[in-house]
């Protein structure tokens, strides 16, 4: 029998966090460690290199456990380790019929319930056949007007055990109508009714710059439509907050969970002064969160939104209970890039991983090719894979809170608790999110964040894998479907025509328009009576008020600028027979090239051009020969600094003669750069040079734009 117990620890002597660092300070030799091992993000918060107990004491458990307040660690006490998360998928084929068939094979696949986001038109309130609705029409989404077409999306499936959270815009009212009405005629009652009708009007109002009516009344809808729910459906919620339309404009994570809490205080104020109590008012409202590529930043953001919504609903008076968040979680779309998608595989996984980590109810991810139009069965089939290897072989359901007493995440969590609430106060002071909406202070607030970002991915500073590090410009673009979506439209004009012959709603419509309480009884009634989704939405907008407006949030994909450069690129090709080229004048051995050439590489190929160059030992004379019988227009000088004093001021008028427009010398001239210029260089790239201005100088040059 084995008595002595093995203390791995004991064998080793203890270290402090000074000895720590002293042993760094003296392996960067003089280099200043603020600038070598802090880095910052976007919100300004400095991270370490190394977290200890003394820089966040969990001796105290200040987290406390899974499904009690704070509620930073899980919203139930076991979280996701019975069931699991839900794996909420969503179709984004336009036609209903492929729409079903996209949800079956989610759910025969491992998906658990069904995100439906109606396309455009609807999203604006209006029929398919409606004049105004031609250029939204089935984009982004499924082109529902009536509940046959509604019926259609949602054969066979189990409505009270899969069920659907409906995204429908401005619409949020109408759609909630069509679905209860459509789940009735199904033998599918309210009180067993699964999912969520989603009213978000603030988040609406940011991502299309309107609402059909003024912000009060679409609160009043939205606090009629809770009441109801509450007290009819009660597996349903009827509110939610989504960050996606502030996430994907350019919004750090502070932001994005400041503009979380005021949306959600304004629909919790506009619930409880509808007499809603303020716990049956808080578990009426769920939130969707994105999140990026940055999985300790997204798991931490996480954790902080659920302390932060807590706080909230118990100073409102809320039970502990109603103050635990009801999460989804998605990846968000300005992280995914057009080109090199199966990157985005990589993204989706990261999302994934960090909102089960967190404990999230649900999860989203985006199949990898969504970025450019209709998703194939191979990249659905990848997203929710991506979900069920996380759960099934990852086992990341099957510890509650994993990231719990980690030191880097609790402080991360607490830090973003603090600038978050800090930030909802100066919203709070601006008269609240709805007022900082309307005055421009939110969208101000993502602009300033935005702008830099586009800074530094211009420069590479933000590195974009597959875009402008690592970029193929030889790839293969994924083959899309292409919808006729004229076709398609005049189809389902017809169906809504028969439609309308057959139904006779006007009654229902008149009572619903004379409505001013339990508008979404009315609406029900409409809905079964056979009105269409416009024609519910129309009756729903008082005579003579006036819409809302703001200038919308626009999306901003990491990718945007470079995807651009890459277009004008292809568009060259297809005129000329080859993209743009680019020689690299190598000098030197292979050891003295390879680091600038790779550089040099990168760079040129983020912008689509062609890389010519052979990687060989040569002298001046031999780069300038080859240059010459390269056919290309830009020669790129690469060497070492030891070597760029002897060899531009002879090589760099030796390319010129031999036809290069453009002589560009691959690192950072310093004080030399006035006798390089001198000599015939033209351009110098290096690290945090702005790449876009430069490649895009060159395709001017190139007459590519």
């Amino acid at each position: 029998m084995i008595t002595r117990h093995f203390q791995l620890g004991a064998d080793f002597p203890e270290v402090s966090y000074a000895d720590w660092r002293k042993a760094v300070e003296g392996d960067l030799k003089g280099a200043p460690f603020e600038k070598r091992m802090i880095s910052r993000g976007y919100e300004g918060i400095e991270l370490q290199p190394l977290y200890t107990e003394d820089i966040f004491p969990t001796r105290e458990d200040p987290s406390g456990v899974p499904g009690h307040p704070p509620f930073a660690r899980a919203a139930s006490v076991l979280g996701n380790r019975l069931q699991g998360w839900d794996i909420r998928q969503e179709p984004d084929h336009p036609d209903p019929a492929q729409a079903n068939a996209q949800i079956l094979d989610d759910l025969a696949g491992g998906g658990t319930s069904v995100s439906l986001r109606l396309d455009a038109a609807a999203w604006h309130g209006l029929d398919a056949d409606a004049p105004q609705a031609g250029q939204w029409f089935g984009r982004d989404g499924v082109a529902i007007s009536t509940t046959a077409d509604l019926a259609q999306v949602l054969d066979k499936i189990r409505l009270d055990v899969a069920g659907a959270w409906l995204h429908a815009g401005a619409a949020f009212l109408p759609a909630a109508a069509l679905y209860v009405a459509t789940a009735q005629a199904n033998g599918v009652t309210p009180d067993r009714l699964l999912g969520g009708f989603n009213a978000d009007p603030l988040g609406t109002l940011m991502h299309d710059g309107s609402l059909p009516v003024p912000v009060e009344r679409a609160l009043a809808d939205t606090a009629d439509l809770a009441s109801w729910t509450a007290a009819n459906a009660p597996r349903m919620t009827a509110v939610e907050v989504n960050t996606s339309p502030y996430h994907d404009a350019g919004a750090n994570s502070v932001q994005d969970l400041a503009f979380l809490l005021g949306s959600g205080v304004a629909y919790l104020r506009a619930l409880t002064d509808a007499g809603l109590d303020v716990s049956l008012a808080a578990r009426q409202i769920q939130f969707s969160i994105s999140v990026g590529a940055r999985f300790y930043q997204a798991i931490a953001k996480l954790r902080a939104a659920r302390v932060l919504w807590a706080a909230v609903v118990a100073a409102a008076g809320g039970t502990p209970d109603a103050q635990a968040m009801r999460m989804r979680v998605a990846t968000g779309r300005r992280v995914l890039t057009t080109r090199g998608q199966s990157v985005n595989i990589l993204r989706n996984t990261v999302a994934a991983y960090a909102g089960a980590i967190a404990s999230a109810e649900a999860i989203t991810t985006i199949p990898f090719d969504a970025p450019t139009g209709i998703s194939t069965e191979q990249s659905r089939r990848n997203a929710r894979n991506t979900q069920i290897v996380l759960a099934e072989e990852c086992h990341l359901n099957h510890v509650v809170d994993p990231a719990g007493g980690a030191w880097y995440i609790e402080w991360y969590t607490q830090t973003f608790v603090e600038q978050a609430w800090a930030l909802f106060q100066q919203i709070e002071a601006q008269g609240g999110m709805i007022a900082a909406i309307a005055n421009g202070w939110v969208a101000e607030r993502i602009a300033a964040v935005e702008t830099k970002r586009e800074r530094d991915i211009a420069s590479r500073k933000v590195p974009i894998t597959g875009i402008s590090e690592h970029p193929s410009i030889h790839e293969l673009r994924t083959p899309q479907q292409v919808i006729d979506r004229a076709a398609l439209r005049d189809a389902t004009a017809r169906k809504l025509a028969a439609w309308r012959s057959g139904h006779a709603s006007g009654t229902a419509l008149a009572a619903l328009a004379a409505s001013q309480d339990g508008r979404t009884a009315a609406a029900i009634a409409a809905a079964q009576a056979g009105a269409t989704l416009g024609e519910i939405a129309a009756a729903l907008v008082p005579p003579g008020s006036e819409p809302a407006h703001v200038s919308p949030l626009v999306v901003h994909p990491y990718d945007e600028a470079f995807e651009d450069l890459r277009d004008a690129a292809e568009a060259f090709a297809t005129r000329k027979g080859h993209p743009p080229r680019v020689w690299l004048a190598g000098i030197g051995s292979i050891a003295e090239q390879t680091a600038r050439r790779n550089f040099s590489r990168n760079l040129f190929e983020s912008g689509g051009f062609e890389v010519l160059g052979h990687e060989a030992a040569t002298d001046v004379e031999q780069a300038a020969a080859a240059f010459a019988q390269s056919g290309a227009t830009v020669a790129v000088i690469c060497s070492t600094d030891k070597r760029y004093p002897a060899v531009v001021p002879e090589l760099a008028p030796k390319l010129k003669a031999a036809g290069a427009r453009h002589v560009i010398l691959a690192g950072n001239p310093g004080a030399a750069e006035a006798a390089y210029r001198e000599a015939g260089v033209d351009r110098f790239i290096f690290v945090r040079c702005d790449v876009l201005e430069t490649l895009w100088s060159l395709l001017r040059a190139e007459e590519a734009v």
